[in-house]
């Protein structure tokens, strides 16, 4: 797991934020997709946001040297992919 490499004060700093908007993502993402389809708007707007927002936290983890390059390859890779398909669930709503 990432955040057993990661040091107790970033652990508990950074990445408790992080770990949370992901919690929020999962929340948003199952509650989307158990709506009906003219409410799944209302809850992917949300993801699409926080998506974002992760990507800034993993970068600034990244500039702050708290993941090395792989990692944060990696998880950026995921994340442009987690995006384009809400993004393409958005499309597929409009």
């Amino acid at each position: 797991m990432l955040s057993q490499k990661i040091s107790k004060r970033d652990r508990l700093g950074i990445f408790t934020k992080i770990e949370r908007i992901i919690l929020e993502i999962i929340d948003l993402s199952i509650t989307a997709s158990l709506e009906s389809k003219n409410n799944k708007f209302t809850y992917l707007n949300p993801v699409r946001i926080k998506i974002e927002m992760l990507k800034r936290f993993f970068r600034i983890s990244h500039d702050l040297e708290i993941i090395n390059q792989k990692i944060y390859i990696d998880l950026e890779l995921d994340l442009q992919e987690l995006s384009k398909m809400t993004n393409g669930w958005i499309r597929y709503l409009q």
